[in-house]
């Protein structure tokens, strides 16, 4: 797995971040702009807005336009959001996290969705559970001298939540976690390069300083 840093926006003034989102929200011709938008059109990512306003949708309020309904949020980018949240804390988030700057949406979006926030994580273990890595033959593109393979490169946010809850949030080689200053990332144990598949057997958690230093290195024999 190879990693690109993003850009640094600490620096960028709240006025231009802001205007990024009313410009995005012009594009749409809309009163207010959900993630996959701004994702999509924005020059910043959804999470560095989220960080400077407290959340997406003080962000939104910021910029002065409307806040999206939370009944048209999707169900997967809600649990994507959770995915994310339990990789920069290193442990499965609490009520408390949700309204936290890691969050893109609020506790009380999970707990009127699903009922409370114990229903949210249960409904959240329920779909990660229900990952399947496989992919229809032929949606993969792969060169010519690499072999045949079941799934594709990608990390799909299932298993990411599955791996976490594996293998505690720590990593796997020095035993690293969030609590400690690591940043976790999830590694195929044998590279997808090497002919590792993207099945939970093979994912693992690594601190970005192991993942860095194993590369895409064959595991030792035992």
């Amino acid at each position: 797995m190879r990693y690109e840093l993003e850009p640094h926006h600490r620096n960028i003034p709240d006025e231009e971040l802001l205007d990024e989102l009313k410009s995005v929200a012009a594009q749409f011709d809309a009163k207010t702009v959900t993630i996959d938008q701004f994702n999509e059109r924005g020059r910043f990512h959804s999470s560095t807005l989220a960080r400077r306003f407290g959340s997406w949708l003080k962000a939104i309020k910021a910029a002065g336009l409307e806040p999206s309904r939370t009944l048209h949020i999707a169900e997967e980018e809600l649990f994507q959001n959770l995915v994310q949240v339990w990789l920069e804390l290193g442990r499965q988030p609490k009520y408390a996290d949700i309204d936290g700057p890691l969050s893109n949406f609020s506790a009380a979006t999970y707990a009127n969705r699903f009922g409370g926030w114990r229903k949210a994580l249960t409904v959240f273990v329920g779909w990660a559970n229900g990952a399947d890595s496989r992919v229809p033959e032929g949606e993969e593109t792969q060169n010519r001298s690499e072999p045949r393979k079941r799934t594709t490169r990608h990390i799909n946010w299932r298993l990411r939540a599955l791996v976490l809850m594996k293998d505690g949030a720590r990593c796997q080689l020095c035993g690293a976690d969030v609590a400690g200053g690591a940043k976790l990332h999830v590694d195929h144990f044998i590279p997808w390069s090497k002919g590792g598949e993207t099945e939970i057997d093979n994912l693992q958690i690594l601190c970005e300083v192991c993942n860095i230093g194993k590369s895409d290195q064959l595991p030792p024999n035992p």
